[in-house]
C-alpha cells in the first residue's frame, strides 16, 4: 500500500461550494485587497483569539514586514533557531539585519538557556521558531526580552492552532507570522501568509508595508512593498478556515497512533512530548537509527517519508564561511537522525498501519 506525502489531492477533491464562491468572486473583479480578504482576516484573528490580522503574500513576507514594522533596521542583529528553514533567515536578510543562531533543544525550538549568551549591543529582536508543531518556549523568551528590551517576532508558520500552557502560538510576541502555503494546516491554491497582532498601530503601519505604502490611491507615506494577500486566496482560505480544528485534532490523533505503534520498535525513538505543550505535526518527525537506509527502503515500499532538513541552514553555501564553521551539535544530531512521515488529516488507520509495518520491516531485515 503506497503512503504518499502530499495530502491535496483529497483535501480540495470536493468543494463545490468554494468553486461557487470563486465563480461569484470572479464576476465582481473585487481582485485586489477586495472584501473577501477582510472577512478572512477577521475570521483568522477571531481564530487566532487576536484583534488583528492582516494578509501578505507569503509567510516569508510575515516575517520581514512584521521585522521591519517592529523597527529592526540594517546592521541589527536578530536572534533565531539553528535548525529553521532558509524562509526565517531569508526574511531577516532582506532588511538588511543579520542572523544569529542559537542551537535548540529536544523539542526542536530555538534552546531558551543559550539566548542571552548571545546578545549583544546590536541585537533587536529575537525570532523564536514553532518547528514542526511544537512550540518554542515563549514564556521564558518572553521575559528575557523583556529584560533586554528584545522585539520578539514569531515564525509560527509551522505552528496553527499549537499551544503552551493553553495559550496559543502567535499570541505570545510582538507579532507573529503564519504561512499559508499548500502544504501547512492551514493552506491555500499558492503562497500565501498572515500577521496577528494585538498592537493597532502595528496593524495599520503592517497595511501601509504591504501596499506600497499607499494610505490611499494617490498618497504613499512611506516605500513599503508588494505583499497583498491575493483576494482569491482569501476566499480559499476562508472555506478551509472553520475545519482549521478538526484539521489539527486529527493530526494530534494521527500522530499519537504513530507514536503507538513506532515506540516498540528499538530503533526507532519518539521525541519529547511535553504535557504542557499541544503539539500540531505539520511535520511528524522520529529519531531512527541507520536512518538514510530507511528512508530509501521506505520509499522503494511506497512509503514517502522525508528529511526535514538534512543540511541545516546555518551550513548552507549562502550563509557563508563564517557561519558555516559554526558548531550547534543538537541540530546537528537531529539532522542526521530525524525522519518524516505523513502524519495529514486525510490518512486513513490503514495507511498508518502500513507506515509502522514498513518501518519494522526494514529493522527486522537488518538485525
Amino acid at each position: 500500500m503506497a503512503v504518499r506525502y502530499s495530502y491535496l489531492s483529497e483535501q480540495f477533491a470536493d468543494c463545490p461550494d468554494l468553486w461557487e464562491k470563486l465563480r461569484q468572486f470572479v464576476i465582481t473583479g473585487d481582485f485586489t485587497l477586495g472584501k473577501p480578504l477582510k472577512d478572512f482576516e477577521c475570521n483568522f484573528a477571531s481564530l487566532m483569539d487576536m484583534p488583528f490580522s492582516v494578509g501578505v503574500n507569503s509567510g516569508t513576507d510575515a516575517l520581514k514586514l512584521s521585522l521591519k514594522a517592529l523597527g529592526v533596521k540594517p546592521g541589527d542583529e536578530v536572534i533565531t533557531a539553528a535548525n529553521t528553514f532558509v524562509a526565517t533567515v531569508g526574511a531577516i536578510n532582506e532588511i538588511g539585519a543579520k542572523p544569529v543562531f542559537v542551537d535548540v533543544d529536544e523539542t526542536f525550538c530555538i534552546n531558551v538557556e543559550l539566548i542571552e549568551s548571545a546578545i549583544t549591543p546590536l541585537t533587536k529582536a529575537i525570532v523564536p521558531v514553532h518547528f514542526t508543531g511544537y512550540m518554542a518556549k515563549m514564556d521564558r523568551i518572553m521575559k528575557i526580552a523583556d529584560k533586554h528590551n528584545l522585539i520578539v517576532v514569531e515564525d509560527a508558520c509551522q505552528a496553527i492552532l499549537a499551544e503552551l500552557c493553553g495559550r496559543k502560538a502567535g499570541t505570545w510576541g510582538h507579532a507573529a507570522a503564519f504561512s499559508l502555503h499548500p502544504l501547512k494546516n492551514l493552506n491555500v491554491w499558492s503562497d500565501g501568509g498572515m500577521i496577528v497582532t494585538n498592537d493597532r498601530g502595528l496593524d495599520k503601519r503592517l497595511r501601509l508595508l504591504r501596499n506600497h505604502g499607499l494610505v490611499d490611491r494617490d498618497h504613499v507615506v512611506e516605500l513599503g512593498y508588494n505583499s497583498r494577500l491575493d483576494t482569491f486566496q482569501a476566499i480559499v482560505g476562508d472555506w478551509l478556515l472553520p475545519q482549521a480544528v478538526e484539521i489539527s485534532k486529527k493530526r494530534i490523533a494521527n500522530a499519537s497512533s504513530l507514536d503507538l505503534g513506532l515506540s516498540i520498535i528499538p530503533q526507532i525513538s519518539i521525541p519529547k512530548r511535553p504535557e504542557d505543550m499541544r503539539i500540531v505535526y505539520h511535520l511528524y518527525i522520529v529519531y531512527a537509527e541507520n536512518r538514510d537506509a530507511l528512508l530509501s527502503y521506505c520509499n522503494f515500499r511506497g512509503i514517502e517519508a522525508k528529511i526535514h532538513y538534512p543540511i541545516p541552514i546555518y551550513k548552507q553555501k549562502a550563509l557563508g564561511p563564517q557561519i558555516n564553521s559554526m558548531v550547534f551539535p543538537v541540530t546537528d544530531f537531529q539532522s542526521q537522525n530525524i525522519i518524516s512521515f505523513p502524519c495529514d488529516q486525510h490518512l486513513s488507520p490503514e495507511q498508518i498501519a502500513e507506515i509502522i509495518q514498513v518501518v519494522n520491516d526494514f529493522y527486522k531485515q537488518n538485525k
